[in-house]
């Protein structure tokens, strides 16, 4: 089984692919996750993904679709996976479907999780991150037992910029804008599957169960 995950920020995608892998046994495949890790390790695509990162600009679409096309081509795909972060529009599922036609992997479904915006406003307002380890924390919902410090490294938690009120406002906008072509590519071709996952992690994983089994 292979699914792109959808969502707009706050909908709780890294929550859910966590458990779709370790219930189906899929693997998760972030590409934010692959571009960190191909800079870190300082191979080719990292250093050229580098370059623009530095600059402030967007990794082109084809440096992104190469990291894919390595992971994907290593043992074990077969299982199945669950891709994360990446198409963010019509235009790179097209590049997508194009590359993995290639290596003969169909997309067999695309879940879509739905949140309202007072609750992505109130998750991601509340998200506290760890300066030094990068662990996430919510002041509510998952608060760190220290206020302001980190459990796992006594590191000082703080708020990121894009997770005040207003940012995220402008965050949702740009994520409908971009992603309202992509949501009808894949309607188009019957494998769009939505989930209403305004509610706690739980029970949004339990609608996604339901749609796929």
């Amino acid at each position: 089984m292979n699914i792109v995950l959808l969502g707009p920020p706050g909908a709780g995608k890294g929550t859910q692919a966590k458990l779709l892998r370790e219930y189906f046994g899929l693997w998760h495949i972030s590409t934010g996750d692959l571009l960190r890790k191909s800079i870190a390790d300082g191979t080719k695509l990292g250093s050229q993904a580098k370059e623009f990162i530095e600059k402030g600009d967007l990794v082109p679409d084809n440096l992104v679709v190469e990291l894919l096309k390595e992971r994907l081509a290593q043992p074990g795909i077969e299982k199945g996976f669950i891709l994360d972060g990446f198409p963010r529009n019509d235009a790179q599922a097209g590049i997508l479907d194009a590359m993995l036609k290639k290596q003969a992997i169909v997309i067999d479904y695309v879940l879509y999780l739905e949140a309202d915006e007072p609750i992505i406003i109130q998750r991601l307002s509340g998200r506290r991150v760890c300066k030094n380890c990068q662990q996430n924390y919510h002041v509510t919902n998952m608060p760190s037992q220290k206020d302001g410090i980190c459990d796992t490294c006594s590191g000082l938690l703080y708020q990121r910029p894009d997770d005040r009120e207003e940012a995220i406002k402008n965050r949702l906008l740009v994520y409908l804008r971009d992603t309202k072509g992509l949501v009808d590519y894949y309607k188009k071709q019957g494998k769009l599957l939505k989930v209403d996952a305004n509610f706690d992690a739980p029970i949004v994983f339990d609608g996604l169960k339901k749609v796929l089994l």
